[in-house]
């Protein structure tokens, strides 16, 4: 795809965004509503459209190569992101269920349920590959150096000789196997000649008779393989067939291609380095004293015109509200640093005001206490996401680009924004001597007026509180004097810290739900999907975790409980998450720790390792299986493991964890009710059920991992094989498919007469 298209892609997107944004700035001023279907079909109507965008903006950020358009796109796709997972956190409190279904929207719009589903953008792991495979490295060799991990014993390399003899040998074989055939032949060639002449007198009749059976029967079979060759392509034209699952040369192009513009993107972004560093210098050179003289004049002329009028020296505005660049903003107005009693009759009018709307807001909550309905969350991206699109309407959208169709950088925009940073550069180092100036300027004026009192004091700064909650106490470090290197090295050694297989997301298999809509409108609690589920964990372990922006934007989901049978997926979703983020993975299940750092203080210097380590690694995964087991009311007496022993630490582990943290700790459970299920339950923020997989699942696993092998006849009857399977697990079905496919059908090349029978 061209540069052309991904900018058409993008300026659908921007469009699209446009209405939502509007539609979502309406919807946060309305008025709380008591029906919750209402309020239910609003906010899911938004959450559809932004994660449709969502997945256009990654698409454009993945491959785009024009580093500035890159940077603005990164942007409104993490705060998009943002906003999809706080919408998605509304519509569990409106409709009180983790699942959530919207057909009615995906209908008004023309979306295809699988649409919906949010891609993960590919930057959380793409932009932090090296560090990645450092971190791979680095744990893969400690594993080696204790003996760990068993190295993969290479084959010896065969040499030209051994290959010779090797050749020579097959070659003799082979002769032998024809000169064998060959003297097969010459024997029942002499057998026949030994027949009596009159036995070889055929009848001409009969003989023109058998031709013409073989060629009809022949040709009646070479029309029907044409017949069902015609049929098989035209079903695979139309998408009722599944296509193998082979590489072919045009999806290897087209991964090139999308491999060359990753690298292109890298060379654009160092020459838009490279141009940046060149314009600050430039800058600087030119541009500082001259800014720095024009703003000295601006505001000695503002301090006389003032004194002029005032007869007072006024004070500058604080760095936090502005500086200078208020009052050159405000030139015309009358100050605001004059005090004069319209102010004063303006802020009683104002307190009156204040009191009249206090005593009509008092008298709306007594009316809304009895239902005070539901009201949308104030957003904390959404302001952010209208000043990444208002950026790209004055830059980008009416911008011509003609004359960069290799979508270089624009030295223009580079010049704008770096002229904008050395003013307030600038400005800031002006004002603080302008300051000094004014000091020393009022002292001259007591002077002379023969004033002995003290200037009034400076009323003191306020200290800007951050908007970010559950903020973490500093914890005292009980290993300061020991480095990174060292500690991975011991977590890894006792085995918290684990390699673990990379397996995506998409590999968990599963179709999305197409009936629970009709269920839940009939207000009945419907079984969810693997697609419902994976999609979940998407939206409660990976994208929160993506990158800071994300973390602290949203809400804060510490731990989440995956609950599900034996061989439902449970492990292998927790090998998605971190591979989906590169995550670092830490085995705190009770089993694992069993026997390790024994004793309280043990303890307690386990838990501050991990929480020290995951936070300096981060993104980081802490997982425990068997997570029931610590809540147990009775330890069963053939488990040595002491599995009460986090008890009382993992809810304190849990609470440590904030949105400055990117880390998650998942628990996994065959058996939840053998706990105490009030304990469970307040120690994991949320919980993902993994069902049985229904008809649609299971017939599209079957079609997956069977027609990936091109051999297998595409006739192959999987409907009957997913109806068969009814209340089997996805593991064991896998299972089965490969121990039928790999021993008994491979092994004796007879893939095109596979049956279901054999299953």
């Amino acid at each position: 795809m061209s540069n052309i298209t991904y900018n058409e892609l993008w300026h659908d997107a921007e469009c699209a965004l446009e209405e939502v944004i509007q539609t979502d700035s309406i919807l946060q001023n309305i008025k709380p509503q008591r029906d919750r279907r209402k309020v239910h079909n609003n906010i899911s109507d938004l959450y559809v459209r932004y994660i449709v965008i969502c997945n256009k903006l990654e698409k454009c950020y993945d491959q785009m190569i024009q580093p500035q358009k890159r940077r603005l796109i990164r942007k409104l796709l993490d705060y998009t992101l943002a906003r999809v997972l706080e919408l998605k956190h509304e519509l569990v409190e409106v409709d009180l269920s983790e699942y959530n279904y919207y057909d009615d929207v995906l209908i008004k719009y023309g979306i295809l349920p699988q649409e919906v589903e949010l891609n993960i953008p590919s930057y959380f792991r793409r932009e932090r590959e090296s560090e990645i495979q450092l971190r791979r490295e680095f744990i893969t060799s400690i594993l080696k150096n204790i003996g760990a991990l068993n190295e993969v014993i290479s084959p010896k390399k065969m040499t030209e000789l051994d290959a010779i003899k090797l050749i020579q040998m097959h070659e003799r074989a082979r002769q032998g196997r024809v000169r064998f055939q060959f003297m097969k032949e010459i024997r029942e060639m002499k057998e026949k000649s030994t027949i009596k002449p009159d036995s070889m007198q055929v009848d001409i009749v009969k003989e023109i008779a058998a031709t013409l059976k073989i060629q009809k029967v022949w040709r009646g079979y070479i029309t029907r393989q044409k017949m069902r060759k015609k049929r098989f392509e035209e079903m695979l034209l139309i998408g009722m067939i599944q296509p193998a699952q082979i590489i072919t040369e045009n999806y290897r192009i087209a991964d090139k291609v999308k491999q060359d513009r990753h690298l292109k993107q890298l060379e654009f972004q160092k020459l838009y380095e490279k141009m940046i560093l060149e314009t600050q210098e430039f800058l600087k050179l030119e541009k500082t004293t001259i800014m720095e003289e024009n703003m000295r004049c601006e505001i000695r002329c503002w301090i006389n015109e003032y004194f002029q009028q005032t007869g007072k020296i006024p004070e500058l505005p604080s760095a936090e509200s502005g500086g200078s660049r208020l009052i050159i903003s405000r030139q015309g107005t009358e100050s605001s640093l004059s005090k004069s009693k319209e102010s004063s009759s303006s802020k009683e009018s104002k307190r009156s005001k204040k009191s009249k709307s206090k005593k009509e807001s008092d008298t709306e909550k007594s009316e809304d206490e009895s239902d005070p309905g539901i009201k949308i969350i104030l957003s904390n991206a959404l302001p952010e996401l209208i000043q990444a699109h208002t950026e790209y309407q004055d830059i980008w959208r009416s911008k011509d680009e003609c004359a960069n169709p290799w979508q270089l950088p624009y030295s223009d925009i580079i010049l704008a924004q770096k002229t904008r940073e050395l003013e307030d550069e600038v400005r800031f180092k002006v004002d603080q001597t302008l300051r000094d100036d004014i000091e020393a300027l009022q002292l001259a004026v007591d002077r002379d007026k023969g004033h002995k009192g003290k200037r009034a004091k400076k009323t003191p700064k306020r200290v800007r509180r951050s908007g970010k909650k559950n903020k973490r106490k500093k914890e005292k470090d009980l290993t300061p004097d020991r480095t990174i290197d060292s500690l991975i090295e011991e977590l890894t050694t006792e085995g918290i810290i684990k390699l673990f297989p990379e397996i995506y997301l998409s590999n968990f298999k599963g179709e999305k739900s197409f009936v629970n809509y009709e269920l839940w409108q009939n207000k009945r609690d419907p079984i969810p999907t693997i697609g419902d589920v994976r999609q979940l964990v998407a939206e409660y372990c990976i994208l929160p975790l993506g990158n800071d922006d994300l973390r602290q934007l949203t809400p804060l989901v510490r731990s989440v409980l995956i609950a599900g049978s034996r061989d439902s997926g449970k492990k292998m979703l927790v090998h998605a998450i971190c591979t989906e983020l590169g995550a670092t993975f830490f085995d705190i299940s009770p089993s694992n720790i069993a026997g390790k750092y024994p004793g309280k203080s043990g303890l307690i210097m386990l838990l501050h390792l991990i929480g020290k380590v995951s936070r300096l690694l981060q993104p980081s995964v802490i997982f425990m299986d068997d997570a029931e087991k610590p809540f147990v009311k009775k330890v069963p007496k053939t488990d040595k493991s002491d599995p009460k022993r986090l008890k009382k630490d993992l809810p304190k582990l849990i609470k440590s964890l904030t949105n400055e943290d990117r880390v998650i700790i998942i628990g996994t459970s065959h058996s939840p009710w053998d706990c105490d299920q009030k304990l469970l339950y307040q120690t994991y923020d949320k919980v993902i059920y993994i069902p049985r997989p229904d008809y649609g699942t299971m017939s599209m696993l079957w079609k997956d991992l069977l027609y990936k092998y091109s051999g297998i006849n595409r006739q192959f009857d999987t409907s009957a094989m997913a109806k068969i399977c009814d209340g089997f697990t996805v593991g064991t079905v896998i299972r089965t498919i490969d121990e039928v496919i790999f021993i008994m059908i491979i092994a004796i090349n007879l893939l095109c007469y596979l049956q279901f029978s054999i299953f």
